[in-house]
């Protein structure tokens, strides 16, 4: 039966018209910068074929970032969960690497949801600067000194993976080990302009702190996207 307004006056009631009450569905939209599968160069997971999802949108501003066209939110198409998602079906790897810019200045709830849903495992790379949203199976922490994690982050990274651009950079690195799980894994990586003066220093210091790795990005080795 059809919701009715319904008036109630002295001795009467009156039905003045049906009403239909409908619910409608709010249908999220992400920007999105590129979407494309390829082989995870980087971390714990480095080696595994992946989808990757860059979402437009940062502000943390690091000097030395290769995707600085990624920075500006409103510069990228946005499109629907269920787009996303779909493209994202048509390769056969369900792992579903979420990344940008900074992918947590959106909400990540329904994006990973529906991921999941599909069959996908979903990993993200974030510098934490942002609240945590999704549904993770692996969480790539990457702090950047420009605007440094919230505490919530810390607790929550499965991978601390820190980018090595200049000596300083070995004490900051055990600062924010510091503050990580003791499960977390513990990783340095060389900033790509600096990879020949820092891989050494990178080796050394992992020799010497056996409780870190070296992350390398691989896929630039490779020349792979």
């Amino acid at each position: 039966m059809p919701h009715c307004l319904i008036v109630s006056l002295p001795n009467s009631l009156i039905i003045i018209a049906p009403t239909l009450i409908t619910k409608t569905k709010i249908i999220q939209q992400l920007p999105v910068m590129e979407a494309f599968y390829t082989i995870q160069g980087e971390g714990i997971h480095s080696g595994r074929a992946a989808y990757f999802i860059r979402l437009g949108g940062c502000d943390v501003g690091c000097v030395w970032c290769d995707v600085k066209e990624s920075w500006p939110i409103d510069s990228h198409p946005k499109l629907s969960i269920d787009d996303i998602v779909n493209e994202a079906k048509k390769y056969p790897a369900r792992l579903a690497v979420i990344t940008g810019g900074e992918p947590l200045m959106h909400n990540l709830d329904e994006l990973t949801s529906e991921l999941q849903n599909a069959g996908f495992e979903t990993n993200i790379e974030t510098s934490g600067a942002y609240p945590l949203s999704g549904n993770w199976n692996w969480i790539c922490l990457s702090p950047k000194k420009f605007k440094k994690p919230l505490p919530e982050i810390y607790k929550a990274a499965n991978e601390l993976k820190v980018i090595v651009f200049n000596k300083s950079d070995f004490k900051w690195a055990e600062e924010q080990a510091a503050q990580v799980s003791a499960n977390c894994s513990l990783l340095l990586q060389p900033e790509w302009s600096k990879q020949a003066a820092m891989t050494p220093l990178i080796v050394d210091y992992v020799k010497a702190h056996s409780n870190w790795r070296i992350s390398l990005q691989t896929h630039k080795y490779m020349e792979i996207p």
